[in-house]
């Protein structure tokens, strides 16, 4: 949930780099055909490698810490989780010009979740609800306190304020200003997460889903994996659901008042986001955005 700056290092990321960095530094896949994922992720140019593989090289430094944390993390929690996860099999290193870590995981089969195929689904919105509760109970540990763990740490909606009003302002007259203003101010006001420090996503929408018959089979790209306030994973509800199957997510969820309000401030704020970065070159994340906000401003 993190934008780039423009003047970022975006290293130059094609077939034949990644042939090369597979080769050397895992040999025992150099035999295995490579094929480009077009489209995939925005943080990421992925590649199928053999029929068991992926290889992930992040596109933006923002996401250069991914490799390491989901192999660090999700053998510890896949096995507690009731949909399948990225089972990270190595870690790669910097090498010929390209700057940061990088992932090689076991294939997972599926289609992206779409809102036409389950946005009126009931068992969608339950298979939610249980991967989410599911996620929040597995065990911390030793990081209760998340000011431990940096790269844990999702920083408050406080902090996106200046440029949510920013986003609010100039997109003025493509929404109700007036209307996300208001909820936007209302989120912030909400009394914070008083419980203890619990796991999220971090990034829980409809991109990072997968389907396999119609259903949900698996969940993607924990970059931003932490713990804190889970109240950031019910963007889903605004991004995928409709308002009857919301009401059954939240209601399976349990999600108190000033959760929710604060779940649809992430949703809003994300989806500004968004939206001011790539509706105009984008028009199926322009689609996307735009029920986002819509959505979280319907609550």
């Amino acid at each position: 949930m993190t934008t780039g700056d423009v003047t970022e290092i975006r290293p130059a990321i094609d077939a034949a780099l990644v042939r090369r960095l597979v080769d050397t530094q895992f040999p025992q896949w150099a035999r295995l055909p490579l094929r480009r994922l077009d489209p995939a992720g925005s943080d990421h140019v992925i590649h199928r490698l053999g029929e068991e593989l992926s290889v992930r090289l992040p596109r933006h430094a923002w996401a250069m810490g991914q490799a390491g944390k989901e192999a660090e993390w999700l053998p510890r929690l896949a096995p507690h989780l009731p949909l399948a996860v990225p089972v990270p099999v190595g870690v790669g290193r910097p090498a010929f010009g390209y700057p940061w870590t990088w992932a090689v995981s076991r294939w997972l089969d599926g289609e992206v979740a779409t809102v036409e195929e389950l946005a009126d689904s009931r068992r969608a919105a339950t298979d939610l609800a249980a991967f989410l509760t599911a996620l929040r109970r597995c065990d911390p540990g030793d990081l209760r306190e998340p000011t431990a763990r940096d790269d844990l740490i999702l920083p408050p909606l406080a902090a996106r304020d200046r440029a949510t009003r920013a986003a609010i302002a100039r997109l003025d007259g493509v929404f109700d200003a007036a209307a996300l203003t208001a909820l936007w101010e209302a989120a912030l006001d909400a009394p914070a997460w008083d419980g203890p420090p619990v796991w999220f996503h971090g990034d829980f929408h409809t991109g990072n889903l997968l389907t396999v018959d119609g259903r949900l089979s698996a969940v993607i790209d924990f970059g931003g994996l932490g713990l804190g306030d889970p109240a950031c994973d019910l963007m889903i509800a605004f991004t995928l659901l409709s308002p009857p199957t919301r009401a059954e997510f939240r209601a399976a969820l349990g999600v108190d008042d000033a959760t929710w309000l604060r779940g649809r401030g992430w949703a809003l704020t994300t989806g500004l986001s968004a939206y001011t970065a790539h509706a105009a070159t984008d028009a199926r994340v322009a689609a996307q955005t735009t029920r986002q906000i819509t959505q979280a401003l319907i609550g």
